[in-house]
């Protein structure tokens, strides 16, 4: 018996272009699907609570230091510009969460100020934060 010689092609090459088309949307999904928190910038030493519970959805965190300093993304501000503030998120975030992060030694006049102007400037979605007692 003979056998046929077949003529091996070696210039197959694999389409790519749907390869890049499916990153290309799975990079886009991911993108979309994010949701960006914009965080206080400062750490702060929680109070445990045993009725604390987490948040799926946060937009904006506030810090309060245990001196009464607030920070919002990394920038101290002075408590009459946080009503400005919050006004300005909510027509970024319509409907955005905010959570009050104040380390357990803040005075609490301080963070009813804070809550207080946030109330005053039209957030609804409003938290304390605290630690989950184990």
């Amino acid at each position: 018996m003979r056998r046929k010689r077949v003529a091996v092609d070696e210039s197959v090459q694999i389409d790519m272009t749907p390869l890049i088309d499916m990153v290309f949307i799975l990079l886009i999904f991911f993108i979309v699907a994010t949701s960006f928190v914009r965080e206080s910038g400062v750490e702060v030493n929680r109070p445990t609570a045993q009725s604390a519970e987490a948040k799926e959805k946060v937009s904006m965190v506030i810090g309060i230091t245990g001196a009464g300093r607030i920070f919002i993304q990394g920038q101290e501000i002075d408590i009459r510009n946080i009503r400005g503030r919050m006004n300005s998120f909510l027509a970024e975030v319509p409907g955005g969460t905010v959570v009050i992060a104040a380390d357990k030694t803040c005075p609490t006049g301080i963070t009813i100020k804070v809550l207080d102007h946030c109330r005053l400037a039209g957030v609804v979605n409003l938290s304390v934060a605290a630690k989950a007692e184990p």
